[in-house]
């Protein structure tokens, strides 16, 4: 039987000897490698922190002691810690567990965390929040995989500082976020974990580890002063932040976390703990290769290979993906840096996943990773454009919502020839909701001088890129997380412009983005119930092509995207016409994302779920012209 098999609480991991929590460990690897195998997920980062969430669960008493992980992705053996062990299997699935900690789920996940930097203001308040209640507890932040690279981090250290607040917070340092951590915070922690104390008078580093550790130690003075790799340094930034600093001590050293927790939980004042870990400890092609086994689909890893190897990159059960969003991006940006050495790339710790790697490899010089720092990435990028380089920021839809306020008032309001180009646009399947990118059209759209486009393929993503690149003002092009298969002609296409693809009497499906192949696939189904049904990609939500659309309208229109409804391409529709005093007569119906938060589930599931399939797009043309089934007859009512 496993160890990890009798813990149905945290109050089980208190009772266990050394020797068995060491053996947890070992089962939690086990288990997170199992499951992530099986639907998907994150591996490297949970991990690499095994060992400090069994730590913390033995000394504190998480649950009435807050705890916030950042990124939140880390807490896989968190959860199979708190109580859901029995449902782990269900991690990312539709109604299943989330691969975030998410308040509703546990009363021991404290705090929701999709995105990173965030755990230490929150935590601040949690701690004012204690105090002028006049509770007892204690609030700690484990913040790492590359979330200290975040400035709304270092924004909520000063504020906790000043405050002088009774808090922990641990930094899981691994030196890595998605990609290897970049900038100089992460060169200052690398000093930190190559200092020596020894270099410090005998006396001072023994009596401070013997104050800290006190009498009770299990180990010599000499084996924890090499335990502890440093333990004793200056720590000057977080010092004159207000901290006390340890560090830096090996996170993978069970023994020695519990014993320094428990003296750290009785010091009073701000603490931080610095940790080094390895990013995908237990699974060796995780050491390896942390970047690629950080998020992971389904079969990465040999059912029966334990700690070994990764499956071949070719699976013959498992038929190869056809061309990506992402993909056509990256090419099209690497062809634009060779045509032109005034294109630089910008990314926010997301080289790997935006498709800006192949263009790093090449243009090393022309391309910034700037750490997760999306705020910072939009206004370097519009440095770059006010000196007359030709900046292209790739982020994710839902992070970009991180830049808002640059991308308002240090591009649009100077209206300068910045290029965004927002992956994940839309619905993105298990990592939802926090990862879910519906909300881009309708904040976007509310800029003046920015225009935004969605491609519906591959060609397109190409030409709207290249095209805005020749450009003299900000121009956002997003697109969703999917293959991206050519739809139609690719020559002559006017990539200004919508596109009728399909013609059709009775009804017009008018879609953005990825929604135009998915319309193709439904006017083919309705035609066979005798329904004629025309397809138009608009292709452009701001500035809408307004020929296009004064064609269309003499027929009722169903529009069509990957996004909230409210303030969206639909809206955008009904407020054309209704600018050009065409709404007489009018039939239009919207459908997109309601006004939701979509719960996770595959993408597929996702689109099935807010009938942006072809099964939800033809019963709702069916709806609008008034027919009962698929055979077409009318309505008797």
């Amino acid at each position: 039987m496993r160890i990890l098999d009798s813990i149905n609480s945290p109050a089980d991991v208190k009772k266990l000897t050394l020797e068995q929590l060491e053996q947890l460990a070992e089962d939690l690897r086990a288990q997170i490698i199992d499951t992530v195998n099986r639907n998907g997920g994150h591996l490297a980062s949970p991990l690499g922190v095994v060992e400090l969430t069994i730590a913390l669960h033995r000394v504190f008493a998480i649950g009435p002691d807050q705890l916030i992980w950042d990124v939140g992705h880390q807490c896989y053996a968190h959860k199979l810690l708190t109580g859901r062990r029995e449902n782990f299997g269900s991690l990312r699935l539709k109604e299943g567990i989330s691969g975030y900690p998410k308040v509703s789920e546990s009363a021991a996940d404290s705090f929701g965390t999709g995105h990173s930097s965030t755990s230490i203001s929150a935590a601040t308040g949690m701690a004012v929040a204690r105090d002028r209640l006049g509770l007892d507890h204690h609030v700690i932040a484990l913040i790492g995989d590359g979330a200290m690279t975040g400035g709304m981090a270092f924004e909520a250290l000063g504020h906790a500082g000043h405050l002088g607040l009774d808090m922990l917070v641990i930094l899981n340092d691994n030196k890595m976020s998605i990609s290897p951590n970049v900038g100089a915070l992460a060169h200052y922690f690398n000093r930190l974990i190559m200092a020596r104390p020894y270099k410090r008078a005998k006396q001072d580093v023994g009596s401070f580890v013997k104050t800290l550790i006190g009498g009770r130690a299990t180990r010599t003075i000499q084996d924890l002063e090499k335990s502890l790799k440093g333990f004793i340094t200056k720590g000057g930034l977080f010092q004159e932040l207000g901290f006390n600093y340890i560090g830096p001590v090996d996170g993978h050293d069970l023994p020695l976390l519990i014993e320094l927790l428990e003296r750290i939980k009785g010091m009073k004042g701000p603490v931080f703990l610095h940790c080094t870990t390895e990013k995908g400890k237990g699974l060796r092609q995780a050491e390896q290769d942390p970047t690629k086994y950080h998020g992971v689909k389904p079969l990465c890893v040999k059912p029966d290979a334990g700690e070994g190897d990764a499956i071949p990159a070719k699976v013959e059960a498992r038929p190869p993906t056809s061309r990506t969003f992402t993909d056509a991006f990256s090419d099209a940006v690497v062809a634009a840096g060779r045509e032109d050495a005034r294109v630089a790339a910008i990314t926010a710790a997301m080289p790997t996943g935006t498709g800006l790697s192949k263009f790093e490899r090449e243009f090393p010089e022309r391309f910034f990773d700037v750490g997760i720092c999306e705020q910072h990435a939009v206004t370097f990028a519009a440095g770059l454009a006010i000196a007359g380089l030709k900046p292209v920021v790739a982020l994710y839809s839902t992070f970009l919502q991180r830049g808002y306020d640059q991308l308002v008032h240090d591009v649009c309001i100077q209206n300068l020839p910045v290029v965004f180009a927002i992956d994940r646009a839309g619905l993105v399947g298990e990592d939802s909701p926090t990862q879910n990118g519906t909300f881009d059209l309708s904040f976007l759209r509310a800029v003046p001088n920015l225009r935004v486009g969605a491609p519906r393929d591959d060609a397109d993503t190409e030409l709207m890129l290249r095209w805005a690149l020749h450009q003299n003002e900000p121009i956002a092009v997003r697109y969703a997380r999917s293959e991206a298969p050519t739809i139609g002609s690719v020559d002559g296409r006017d990539i200004v412009k919508g596109e009728l693809l399909r013609e059709g009497a009775d009804v017009v499906l008018l879609t953005v983005g990825p929604g135009a192949g998915t319309a193709l696939h439904a006017a083919e189904q309705l035609q066979a119930e005798g329904i004629s049904a025309a397809v138009a990609d608009a292709r452009w939500i701001k500035p809408l092509d307004g020929a296009l659309l004064d064609s269309l309208r003499n027929r009722p229109i169903l529009t069509v995207e990957e996004n909230t409804l409210d303030g969206g391409f639909g809206s955008a529709v009904l407020e054309y016409f209704e600018k050009t005093g065409q709404m007489d007569c009018l039939r239009l119906r919207r459908l997109g994302i309601p006004d939701v938060f979509s719960g996770q589930a595959t993408r597929e599931e996702q689109i099935e779920m807010h009938d942006l399939d072809a099964r939800g797009l033809c019963a709702a043309v069916r709806e609008m012209l008034g027919k009962n089934s698929e055979s077409g007859n009318q309505n008797p009512e």
